[in-house]
């Protein structure tokens, strides 16, 4: 059973940093991993975790009336077909690929952001894979949460948001199917003939993160048409159009998954 997720309203759609700041809700009840699980070199291929209880309030400094408060998302909210929204998403994090992997730590009610490379893309492209080393301390993060954040950005600005639930494969022929030799230098050879970086080394696995919510925002200009609105925007002090603001709730994956 895949824990709670939290979903923002629209007005609320922002870059990941923002997003990742919502504070976590205490945990309901009883920890089956305490039970369940005792060392990682045992733990399940899928995590599970008592649903959260969220209870979401709003927070406002000041009332603008009846004008847009947030006039930026307004302006660049992009509303399109929804094969549109997912060849674009999947177009901006297979050029990106390198992304920043948010889990809750373990150990504390704080986030761990680590950098890593998207490996392959499953189930219609929601399904987004990782290689992982099994003893680190991510394993131990998802172990006790399967809750994540993918946050990708190119030096444009350009950006996107992936939330979801993650689990962690060990099968070998899983491993062996997705298995890079550039893993060896990030794994080692420790010398004792098991664990040597290699394809059959147990300490290689698979995170599968299946997404849930997107969001995102690519350019809708050139470099210098931004430059131009912006500047407009700060003469005149009306938000620029400069990006497509982007969406996609947890339906439209199951939607684009069952194709």
């Amino acid at each position: 059973m895949d824990s709670g997720i939290l979903t923002l309203p629209t007005a609320l759609y922002q870059p990941i940093v923002s997003r990742q700041a919502v504070q976590k809700q205490p945990l309901v009840n009883t920890h089956p991993f305490h039970i369940t699980l005792s060392h990682k070199s045992s733990f399940q291929t899928k995590f599970t975790r008592t649903p959260k209880a969220f209870a979401m309030s709003s927070f406002s400094n000041t009332d603008t009336g009846s004008k847009t408060a947030d006039p930026y998302t307004a302006k660049n909210k992009d509303e399109v077909s929804l094969k549109e929204k997912v060849e674009d998403l999947f177009t901006f994090i297979d050029k990106t690929k390198f992304c920043l992997f948010t889990t809750h730590a373990g150990d504390s009610d704080l986030l761990a952001s680590r950098a890593m490379a998207l490996a392959a893309k499953e189930g219609n492209g929601f399904d987004l894979l990782f290689h992982t080393n099994t003893e680190s301390g991510k394993t131990d993060d998802l172990k006790e949460d399967s809750s994540v954040n993918i946050g990708f950005i190119n030096p444009s600005g350009e950006w996107a948001s992936i939330s979801g639930h993650a689990s962690i494969e060990t099968d070998r022929d899983i491993v062996k199917k997705h298995y890079s030799p550039a893993l060896k230098a990030w794994i080692g050879d420790l010398g004792d003939g098991k664990h040597d970086g290699g394809p059959e080394d147990p300490r290689i696995g698979i995170i599968r993160v299946k997404a849930k919510t997107a969001q995102y925002a690519v350019s809708r200009r050139t470099t210098v048409g931004g430059f131009v609105e912006l500047a407009k925007g700060i003469a005149t002090g009306e938000s620029p159009s400069i990006n497509k603001l982007r969406h996609i709730d947890e339906s439209e994956i199951a939607q684009w998954k069952a194709q």
